[in-house]
């Protein structure tokens, strides 16, 4: 009996350094019972938290964040999900305040724009005006090249100007439509905007009177900087891979004007069951929250003006057939950069997937939903389909890779298995994320705490005699002869418990 109570002595003194010193991060509940597993990690890199975030099995996304008094441009990265996010977003309202989300390469998204201009040295300027002239002709683009209705109401505004800028960022929530991706939605920009980028609206002299009849007036989108000299209303320089695109209600670092609904905003939004309104504007704000079920996906590869004037009448005459319901793709121009995914050992995968005796599958195509973790791959020159088991004769397939999850299944184009999914099939250990993300601790370079406050993660400090703890319990064969001695002690030298008070303490420990 005595050795059992020096053992539990030291137990209890082990419990007391761990209360102190955890070796896991503290117990974040969940927001309610239907959803997953709380995540919130902190990286210092942004590589490091993309490649967390792809290797959980909850839906997380990557966000940055800018600290007060930090140096200029250093930014911590945060992983977690759309709704916790936003919980923690109207409560921590001082260490969130400057939140960008991170659009990842290759994802599919919605068009976005950022607008602004310097508003002392464009005097003339009216921003609402402008505002209204560009969403006008971008609509009317979008249905000249993809078919696509759009109007305002479609379109949500967010303003964050003051006296000095005039600053707007647009997001078009389209019906079942997006972009391939970011890199995709500036080349169909560029291609839309090359008469104001050119200058052709300048020196009105120089255009004949039918180019001026076809062409829409751009000049409105010319402005000056603070130095005076001449630049364009929207930026152009936010459609690259990974871009940090600031958030619904976030300011930047040093400045207290974060984003709002414009007082000319005419988008509504529809919240779903147990979403408030203000929820699902957030949700609406966000660039790459876009669904994989339904959606048309909208390319471009044209980069010059004259490669978009020709699929522009090509457009007028009639658009491409559609492949099918769950991946509705427009593609425009060369396709050849289409071919490889973020995921290059996925696409190997699927390529021994689609190839069988003799038939050689290829990719046609794919698309990243970053929402939901999918890849999507359109096959070409294979089309056998697990639903009918046989080739079709004419319709495509498609495979689809769950990155959380970890499986595939194939999908068809065929309006006959337009609601069919195949059985989920495991992916080789050597491709998946999680197998080759092998994350230590020491990563998260950062923790926040209960009142909110994100600082650099301490390396826990020894606790007293955590030296003797840890000698005592690694002795190995010695401990479990030690273990059986204060057993047999206690079963020589106890009384006989009762079935009732076992039972009793069951129940109370239950």
């Amino acid at each position: 009996m005595e050795k059992w109570s020096e053992r539990l002595k030291k137990v209890e003194q082990l419990a007391e350094a761990f209360h102190h010193s955890p070796v896991i991060p503290r117990y974040r509940p969940r927001l309610w019972p239907c959803q997953p597993s709380s995540v919130w990690k902190l990286f210092h890199r942004q590589s490091m938290a993309i490649g967390f975030a792809q290797s959980c099995k909850e839906p997380v996304h990557v966000f940055a964040l800018e600290k007060e008094k930090a140096p200029r441009g250093q930014r911590i990265f945060l992983v977690t999900s759309y709704s916790e996010l936003w919980h923690y977003y109207r409560t921590y309202t001082q260490s969130l305040m400057h939140c960008y989300e991170v659009i990842p390469e290759g994802a599919v998204c919605k068009l976005y724009f950022d607008l602004e201009f310097h508003k002392p040295s464009n005097r003339e300027a009216d921003g609402k005006k402008m505002v209204s002239m560009l969403i006008q002709y971008v609509c009317q683009k979008l249905k000249d090249v993809y078919g696509v209705e759009c109007s305002a109401a479609n379109i949500l505004s967010l303003d964050s100007s003051t006296d000095d800028k005039f600053s707007r960022h647009l997001i078009f929530n389209l019906q079942n439509a997006s972009f391939k991706d970011n890199i995709h939605v500036g080349a169909f920009l560029h291609a839309i905007l090359q008469p104001v980028l050119d200058g052709h609206n300048e020196g009105g002299s120089t255009q004949t009177k039918r180019q001026k009849h076809e062409e829409t007036d751009l000049s409105f989108l010319h402005v000056k900087n603070k130095d005076g000299h001449r630049a364009l209303f929207v930026d152009l320089g936010v459609y690259t891979k990974n871009r940090n695109f600031r958030l619904y209600k976030s300011s930047k670092v040093g400045k207290n004007a974060a984003f709002s609904l414009a007082d000319d905003n005419k988008f509504i939004s529809k919240p779903n069951e147990g979403v408030s309104a203000e929820e699902s504007v957030f949700l609406a704000s966000l660039v790459c929250n876009v669904s994989f079920t339904g959606q048309r996906i909208l390319m471009w590869e044209a980069t010059d003006a004259e490669a978009f004037r020709t699929t522009r009448g090509q457009s007028q005459q009639g658009l491409p057939s559609d492949p099918g319901e769950d991946e509705k793709v427009i593609l425009l121009g060369s396709r050849s950069s289409c071919l490889t995914s973020p995921h290059r050992e996925v696409d190997d995968f699927v390529l021994t997937v689609v190839r069988r005796d003799a038939i050689r599958g290829s990719i046609r195509r794919w698309n990243y939903f970053a929402a939901e973790q999918l890849l999507v791959y359109d096959i070409a020159k294979y089309r056998w389909c697990d639903n009918v088991g046989r080739f079709h004769k004419s319709n495509n397939i498609m495979i689809v890779v769950d990155l959380k999850e970890e499986v595939w299944y194939q999908k068809c184009h065929d309006p006959e298995c337009r609601n069919f999914r195949s059985s989920s099939h495991p992916l080789p250990q050597e491709i998946c994320i999680s197998y080759m993300m092998m994350l230590d601790e020491e990563d998260q370079a950062y923790m926040m705490d209960e009142a909110g406050n994100i600082e650099p993660r301490q390396a826990p400090k020894p606790a007293p005699g955590d030296q003797e703890f840890g000698d005592a319990w690694g002795r190995g064969a010695e401990d479990d002869r030690e273990f059986s001695d204060c057993l047999d002690d206690f079963e020589l030298n106890a009384d006989e418990i009762s079935d009732e008070l076992l039972l009793g303490c069951v129940e109370d420990f239950h």
